[in-house]
């Protein structure tokens, strides 16, 4: 079997391994981050569960990084306490980073509230991006249910050449497949060519396997992976993963051949090679994030300054992926080139890449080694956001302007240290006595009401294709406090495409959604599903649905429907009335759903279990009155 088939198969409940059959299985471990990991821990309340069943559970504070609404922070660090979850202190890094450093394995499985989980497959974990209430339902040791994905064999051969990285093989397979090529698959990465990329690389590659729309990607657990475990002082931790070669499909990728590549706003997949856009002048560069703030990563922006001056147009910031990251460089002698050089440094957070602070001037080229430039993410609307690999970062900003940084000329010699710096005074862990603390930005969870059998309202907005959870649910530095108040960030929803949406779905009393392609891409943050449940929203109806937010909406009662021929997208309106009869009794039936008046057909792909979730008024309630918990769980 592939290594990804074997971990499913290992951890199978309920299912078949047949791509597209819908498998429960059980999860080892969770992480949540602080921008949505409040709501999860309220949803895991609700449940009336007296401790967390999972193997390991962490939360992380790392988004919320300028403690506004210190609120939040405070009642994560409490429950944690209280229901056996081990509690990340602000500062110590972000959840992906100490993750992989400190708790990822090899053949375990581990789900996040986060859609960037995946990073853990660089160790050889199923790691897969979810909403927090499916954390929430993990937590309390409910299986997480998936349509089994095809599994993708990724053969890298050769090598990378020097100033190439491991950040340019995934925007080449986002250049080859796009954003949303990856739906329903897992790349598993295998051949000759992996031996040749560490941990923290492979890291790189699983994180931004994301933005393909991937359910997560996976490395082999070899000797590369035992090196970087010893040096964590966690060699126990090592299972062995080799796979036997036989994919439902293969994709060739020679890393001889690749080159140093950047993708241009605003989409992770408009990849370009850097050669083709060199001279473009430069404002800010920002080295850092979950995908590319490794050790590596930095020691190579140290040997680089050694010997450069950064440019006196260029604002540069570093974001640390942790605490040991940096703990390491001091150690090894390299944190005093970064120190005296004309740049800041950051605590170890994801800052600029959820628009917290950061924000580039308008219309000026920014610089990242993040994972996502969409459009206004960054905090300002007109950006022009360009994702790099540290190598081409650092050498823009020493030329500033865009630059091949094959320029700056012999590539460094980085070897990852035989022993990283440990740590772990702030990973706090639980006592069992905290009582949990609220202040009045935790506010009681709302709950959807039961699906009716008729759906009537108007298109509240009908929007393009691509639209992000961004879109739907902005973060920010004004918005991100509000995460546990549904209330109050409800008045957000698609703030910045129509800031009048709110307003208009609480004067309709609910209504429906109109959305292209892909709809719902992006970031796992579940609020893009629980403010518009809020608002009364019954029914997305799009071409085409990201695999995350698809599960936050049927976890929260919302419709997800498809058109049959995607040509009736151009017969709805903004504002039209529309009215779904016999809602429960034809799908029930596996019978297509249509739009009265108008004759719009439109079909679900929804499990037997989604529909009754959905009918429920979202995975909540289906758990609570379908499920004898007590025996359940047990």
């Amino acid at each position: 079997m592939s290594i990804a088939k074997e971990i499913i198969k290992n951890h199978l409940i309920e299912g078949k391994l047949e791509e597209g059959n819908e498998i429960g299985i059980k999860i080892d471990q969770t992480l949540t981050q602080d921008a949505t990991g409040t709501m999860a821990y309220l949803q895991f309340e609700a449940l009336g569960i007296p401790k967390v069943k999972t193997k390991l559970s962490v939360s992380y504070v790392d988004h919320n990084i300028t403690q506004s609404g210190k609120q939040n922070i405070e009642f994560l660090k409490s429950f944690a306490d209280k229901y056996g979850i081990l509690f990340s202190k602000p500062g110590n890094g972000i959840c992906h980073q100490v993750h992989l450093e400190r708790f990822a394995k090899p053949g375990v499985t581990l789900i996040g509230s986060d859609s960037h989980t995946p990073t853990a497959g660089g160790i050889g974990s199923l790691a897969i991006g979810v909403g927090g209430l499916d954390v929430a339902a993990a937590l309390a040791g409910y299986p997480l249910y998936i349509k089994m994905p095809k599994i993708v064999g990724v053969k890298l051969t050769g090598k990378l050449n020097d100033w190439v990285s491991a950040k340019d093989i995934i925007l080449h397979l986002l250049q080859k497949f796009t954003v949303n090529g990856g739906v329903g698959r897992i790349f598993e990465y295998f051949g000759d060519g992996v031996k040749n990329l560490s941990v923290p690389e492979r890291a790189t590659i699983t994180n931004m396997g994301t933005e393909l729309g991937l359910t997560t990607s996976i490395f082999p657990s070899d000797n590369v992976t035992k090196e970087f475990l010893r040096a964590q002082e966690r060699e126990e931790d090592l299972v062995e993963l080799e796979s036997d070669g036989k994919y439902d499909e293969i994709v060739d990728v020679n890393l001889s051949e690749i080159e140093p590549l950047i993708a241009q706003p605003s989409s992770p997949d408009n990849v370009t090679e850097v050669k083709n856009i060199e001279g473009r002048e430069v404002k800010q560069v920002i080295i850092g994030s979950c995908t590319n703030s490794s050790y590596k990563d930095l020691a190579l922006v140290a040997n680089v300054l050694k010997e450069n001056k950064i440019n006196e147009n260029v604002e540069l910031n570093i974001n640390p992926g942790s605490k040991q990251v940096m703990d390491t460089l001091e150690k090894e002698g390299l944190l005093k080139y970064i120190k005296n050089s004309n740049l800041k440094i950051c605590q170890p957070a994801c800052l600029g890449c959820i628009g917290m602070g950061q924000e580039p001037k308008p219309n000026t080229i920014t610089l990242r080694t993040f994972n996502r430039n969409f459009k206004g993410r960054s905090g300002t609307k007109d950006d022009l956001n360009y994702i790099c690999s540290s190598e081409v970062a650092i050498a823009s900003a020493v030329y500033g302007k865009i630059t091949d940084p094959r320029r700056l000329g012999s590539y460094p010699k980085i070897d990852l240290p035989a022993k990283f710096v440990i740590d772990d005074k702030a990973i706090i862990k639980p006592s069992g006595k905290s009582a949990i603390k609220r202040g009045e930005l935790i506010a009681p969870l709302p709950l959807n009401k039961p699906l009716k059998e008729n759906l009537s309202g108007e298109a509240l907005i009908k929007i393009g294709n691509n639209i992000t959870t961004d879109d739907i649910m902005p973060a920010g530095s004004k918005i991100l406090p509000l995460r546990s108040h549904i209330p109050k960030i409800s008045e957000y929803v698609f703030y910045h495409i129509d800031k009048d949406f709110a307003k208009r779905a609480k004067e309709k009393k609910g209504g429906f959604i109109v959305g292209g392609e892909n709809y719902g891409q992006g970031s796992s943050r579940e609020h893009a599903a629980l403010a518009p449940m809020y608002l009364g929203i019954k029914a997305v109806i799009a071409k085409s649905f990201a695999r995350i937010h698809k599960a936050n909406l049927i976890n929260f009662g919302i419709l997800p429907l498809e058109f049959v021929d995607k040509g009736d997208y151009d017969n709805i309106k903004n504002r039209d009335e529309l009215v779904i009869e016999n809602v429960i009794r034809l799908s029930k039936d596996n019978k297509n759903l249509i739009i009265k008046d108008k004759d719009i057909k439109l079909k679900y792909v929804l499990s037997d279990r989604e529909k009754e979730i959905i009918i429920a008024g979202g995975k909540l309630n289906f758990i609570k009155e379908k499920l004898s918990i007590a025996t359940f769980f047990e």
